[in-house]
């Protein structure tokens, strides 16, 4: 498992009961986690001494709980040279996966290796976590994501890293039809990323379903890859979607033009109660050797 171990502003504590307990700078969250199956709480104390507590209806969605009144509405942590802001949201998130941290070291030490201009499409793109890694590494990024508020909030998160001077482009569109364009545009990429969700919708109601787009997504994307890409990066949250599936569609795909390495892991964070691994998805990578 490739485990972000590298925070400082970040630490997840305990996990048990469907739930895990982190600190989010100073600040004391406690939100659903399906992976945590076991009962066993390491840190009794702090699980009732948190600033807020995410409940999840039985009915669908849910709502947070603060308990702690000074507690701002939003707030920002730091990784490496990189600042995110953070704020509590709709279905218990907080704008940021802290996981994706392994993959942003490992292609930011591709980026900066490679000894050429780097230029990166950044799919279903969210806040802008890897598009900030990948910028602070040296590359040219095109950030794309259907929801204008997450493309906002990624603008954001790139001047707080005083980054926004760097060359990146912000699109609010269907990642697919923006894909198709690049192509007939004639435009290359040397590294794409791409985290897809489950399911989805674009901004003009596009239907997003993982099983039946990922594969042609990717052979699509294999239309606007550079001649000599350097990576290509797949983050899935998707239950019952495994590391070997990513393993498989990125050899038929990228490694069988290209050559170079696949390889496929969970990704996880360590808990610091217990040394534990909480696992938060896979990842699958191709670099090129």
């Amino acid at each position: 498992m490739w485990c972000a171990d590298n925070w400082t502003d970040y630490k997840l504590i305990d996990s048990a009961d469907g739930e895990k307990l982190e600190y989010w700078g100073k600040y004391l969250l406690r939100r659903p986690d399906p992976q945590a199956v076991w009962s066993v709480k390491s840190e009794k104390e702090l699980w009732s001494r948190t600033d807020a507590w995410y409940h999840r209806s039985d009915s669908g969605g849910g709502k947070w709980q603060f308990f702690n009144k000074k507690m701002p509405e939003r707030w920002t942590i730091g990784y490496r040279d990189l600042t995110f802001n953070i704020k509590p949201m709709g279905f218990k998130h907080t704008g940021l996966f802290p996981e994706q941290a392994v993959n942003w070291d490992w292609f930011s030490e591709l980026i900066k290796n490679a000894g050429r201009q780097i230029r990166v499409l950044n799919l279903f793109a969210y806040t802008g976590g890897a598009t900030a890694a990948a910028l602070a590494a040296g590359a040219e990024v095109v950030h794309v994501d259907a929801s204008k508020g997450m493309v906002t909030w990624a603008k954001e998160n790139i001047i707080s890293s005083h980054l926004g001077d760097k060359p990146v482009r912000y699109i609010v569109d269907d990642v697919k039809k923006f894909v198709r364009r690049e192509f007939r545009r004639g435009r290359q990429y040397d590294a794409i990323i791409m985290d897809p969700p489950s399911y989805g919708r674009g901004p003009s109601g596009e239907v997003w379903k993982i099983e039946n787009e990922l594969y042609p997504l990717i052979e699509d994307c294999m239309k606007i890859l550079s001649d000599i890409p350097l990576f290509f990066l797949i983050n899935s949250y998707t239950t019952g979607l495994s590391a070997q599936v990513l393993i498989n569609v990125l050899t038929m795909t990228v490694s069988r033009r290209f050559g170079g390495r696949v390889t496929a892991d969970e990704i996880g964070l360590r808990m610091s109660s217990n040394g534990l691994i909480l696992p938060c998805g896979i990842s699958g990578r191709w670099q090129n050797d």
